[in-house]
């Protein structure tokens, strides 16, 4: 009888590791499915395992190959698969008991080709969020694709998901050899198909190996390894000039923001002669886009310099810096007459360095925070109170202004300010009178910085608004 899901399941070594792994795979609310066990030429005691599993389970099945990686072991699994849809998962994570059923339910009613979902990592037997992944699922959403929910350019891994088979075959998905070959093929099938489905609920558990010296994560700051992940990064970014361009600059600031971390941490550990790293790190920067480095954030920006320069201790000691910053980094405005804000970081203007200003300049990452934290009735009137600041300010801003719009109308309120961030105003009702819902806006200005934006509702997160006599507050999301 065809089942109605394969999984497919390469293992290497992983003796520890994968009995939780695959009884999280017996254990499935989804029980018509079969188990492809691929033996990657594993030399410790998984393949005992696994044969215990296929001997007591009849949906396992196990077959093996000599050591080629873990992209040929999938493809030996694909071409074993009979199922109409198609999951993979590495053998030492483990798959939640709804995840296959809540996956193959949503493509079962929607027809779209692909679903994934929400991610946690897997820390010492305890669950925490995924990085990776922090902020793909927040708004899950039915037949959508990549082009429209750009933030799945961060969902570049393939076992968080479940494939129609037909779709696989059509578009000739196959995983290259190397040690990042789930990259280029997830961001393949991102693109290539019709529609997705994202899922709010948790569908993986993504281990952090606790032992063990195989582990591509544990081995990620290594040479050979950074080099496999410049050359999967080039492959997607081939595939993306192709088949999807608007999907290059996401995909960039997404490899600023996590890959070169392991470049970084890599040249940290250096013991040895640096240049081999220091040649990678600049053959890693030129890959990406002008645009995406420009706009980096400050610090980030700083990190790459240094490492363009060769500057491997001065990096080290930003590094550091990065480190021991538990709060974040304050930016600070410089300049008399005309002042521009700047990261308070280290080596700014050193005469040694020559580091140009605009390396550090910070103007674009500062946000304004605004909340309503209470609104009483005081007599004829009410008085609201609330927090006005700079993300990574740290001073008081000296002019704040308030006030209420309904979209027609514009009624200013009169703000006094308590200490170094509350604000109080009252709101006259009669003034109200023919308009709303109101909502709240607020222009902050310091030294030549001028910010605008929507209050918050300080207990609920959401928007603040106003409705007479009394305030209200609503689940939508405030305008950025």
């Amino acid at each position: 009888m065809i089942p109605l899901l394969s999984v497919v399941v390469p293992f290497y070594n992983v003796e520890p590791y994968i009995t939780e792994c695959l009884k999280s795979l017996a254990a499935q609310t989804l029980d018509d499915l079969e188990v492809i066990l691929v033996d990657d030429g594993s030399v410790d005691g998984s393949r005992r395992v696994a044969e215990d599993f296929v001997a007591r389970d009849e949906r396992f099945v196990l077959i093996g190959q000599r050591n080629l990686g873990p992209g040929p072991a999938r493809n030996q699994g694909i071409r074993q698969a009979r199922g109409t849809y198609l999951a993979f998962a590495d053998s030492d994570d483990v798959v939640p008991p709804e995840a296959y059923e809540r996956l193959v339910g949503k493509l079962a009613e929607t027809g779209s080709d692909m679903a994934c979902g929400a991610v946690r990592r897997l820390v010492d037997g305890e669950l925490e969020e995924s990085i990776l992944h922090e902020k793909v699922f927040r708004r899950p959403q039915l037949c959508t694709h990549i082009t429209d929910k750009q933030v799945l350019i961060r969902d570049r891994t393939v076992w968080n998901k479940v494939y129609r088979r037909d779709f696989w075959e059509r578009c000739g998905l196959r995983f290259p050899a190397g040690i990042y070959e789930d990259v280029p093929v997830a961001m393949q099938a991102h693109v290539l198909a019709t529609s997705v489905d994202m899922v709010g609920e948790v569908v993986y558990h993504w281990r952090k190996r606790e032992e063990g010296g195989t582990s591509i994560t544990q081995r990620r700051s290594e040479l050979p390894n950074l080099q496999e992940r410049l050359a999967a990064i080039r492959a997607v970014r081939a595939f993306l000039d192709e088949r999807a361009p608007e999907l290059l600059d996401g995909f960039d600031a997404l490899v600023l923001e996590k890959d070169t971390l392991f470049l970084f941490q890599a040249l940290e550990r250096c013991e040895e002669d640096p240049e081999p790293l220091l040649e990678l790190g600049r053959a890693w920067q030129a890959e990406l886009g002008p645009h995406v480095l420009a706009t980096a954030p400050s610090l980030r920006r700083l990190e790459l310099h240094l490492l363009g320069r060769g500057l491997v201790d001065e990096l080290r000691t930003v590094r550091e810096f990065r480190r021991g910053r538990e709060d974040v980094t304050r930016v600070v405005p410089r300049g008399r007459r005309v002042a521009n804000w700047y990261g308070d970081y280290p080596f700014f203007r050193d005469r040694r360095l020559r580091i140009p200003d605009e390396v550090f300049d910070a103007r674009d990452e500062l946000k304004l925070i605004a909340r309503v934290d209470s609104c009483e009735r005081a007599g004829a009137a009410y008085r609201l109170r609330g927090h006005v600041a700079i993300h990574r300010v740290d001073r008081k801003i000296p002019k704040v202004g308030l006030w209420l719009s309904d979209g027609r109308r514009r009624i200013p309120l009169e703000t006094r300010r308590k200490g170094r961030y509350g604000v109080v105003a009252a709101i006259d009702p009669e003034r109200l009178e023919g308009g709303g819902p109101w909502r709240l806006q607020v222009r902050a200005e310091m030294r030549g910085l001028v910010l605008k934006g929507w209050c918050r509702d300080g207990e609920a997160n959401t928007a603040w608004r106003f409705s007479v006599p009394g305030w209200s507050r609503s689940g939508m999301d405030m305008p950025q």
